[in-house]
Formats: structure tokens, C-alpha cells, sequence
């Protein structure tokens, strides 16, 4: 099926995940969006720290607001999954679209209510967690998702290793 994914990280504030969500977007052939503000410098020497030698192949692309995003790169409201701690629907139920955009709030905000109320509730989804932490963090978030929404490619991944 030659399924096409992307990451979208709503004002992300900490370099350290997103060069861990780089390098797991390159791991995965997923595309990285990134929609200011951004809360440092792609510059900073911690965000390729995190990404070790894998940020400068990572090459993500930066968008001034989500309306930007979207124009540019057409997204269809079936293409968008908001992932929200508060999400109606299991990460389990991601839609096996072909291309399919995984949105993620800030690591402190989460993601902004302008963009949860643009898209229908049945657009949003969760990943369980016990009611002994408040969140999981957002590169790990960012590693569930993505790897449970190519589950369906699965036959694909035993070829790269």
C-alpha cells in the first residue's frame, strides 16, 4: 500500500524531543512539520545532540502557523489525526489512510483549542495511560502513534534490517 506518514508538532518547546522525533520520522520514512513558535533554535546544537548524526538527513520543514501547514501541503480533513490526551478514540483506531498527518501538541499546552475544534471529535484519539502520570512524553507519544499507524505496512519494516 505504500503508506505516507507525517508528523506535525504544534509548538513544540523542548529540542530534545524534537530531535528524537527526527530521528524517528527518518527511521520511519515519515515526514517532520514543524508550526511555530517554536521554543528554540533548529540551530541549537541540543536539537542535533538529540538527533545525533541523523538531524541534518531529517530536513523538516517549518510552517509560520497550522493554516500555512495545511495550505501547503493540502491536508484533507480524513488525512488529519489530532492526538490528544483527551482524544474520543484509541491510537488503536488510526486511520489506515494512505497518507495520513499525525498532529501533536506542545509538550506543556498540548494542542491549541483552534485547531481541536476545526475537526470533528471522531478526528481526535488517545493513547491509554494509567491515571498515575498526567502525560506520556512527547517523543515517546510521537513512537507509539506513528509505528501503530504503519501497522499495516508491518511487511515493509522486515526488509530495512
Amino acid at each position: 500500500m505504500n503508506l505516507e506518514r507525517h508528523v506535525v508538532l504544534v509548538h513544540p518547546e523542548i529540542h530534545w524531543n524534537t530531535g528524537n522525533i527526527g530521528r524517528t520520522c527518518l527511521g520511519t520514512g515519515a515526514g517532520l512539520h514543524l508550526i511555530q513558535p517554536l521554543g528554540f533554535s533548529l540551530d541549537d546544537r541540543m536539537v542535533r545532540r538529540a538527533g545525533l548524526d541523523y538531524w541534518e538527513k531529517v530536513d523538516p520543514s517549518v510552517w509560520e502557523d497550522f493554516d500555512a501547514f495545511c495550505r501547503g501541503m493540502d491536508a484533507s480533513p480524513e488525512e488529519i489525526a489530532l492526538l490528544t490526551k483527551n482524544g474520543r478514540k484509541s491510537f488503536r483506531e488510526l486511520p489506515q489512510a494512505k497518507r495520513l498527518f499525525l498532529v501533536f501538541g506542545s509538550e506543556t499546552g498540548g494542542l491549541p483549542d483552534e485547531i481541536l475544534h476545526r475537526y470533528p471529535p471522531s478526528r481526535t484519539y488517545h493513547i491509554p495511560i494509567s491515571r498515575r502520570i498526567r502525560s506520556l512524553n512527547l517523543s515517546s507519544a510521537v513512537a507509539v502513534a506513528l509505528y501503530e499507524s504503519l501497522r499495516a505496512e508491518n511487511d515493509a519494516f522486515h526488509g530495512w534490517r
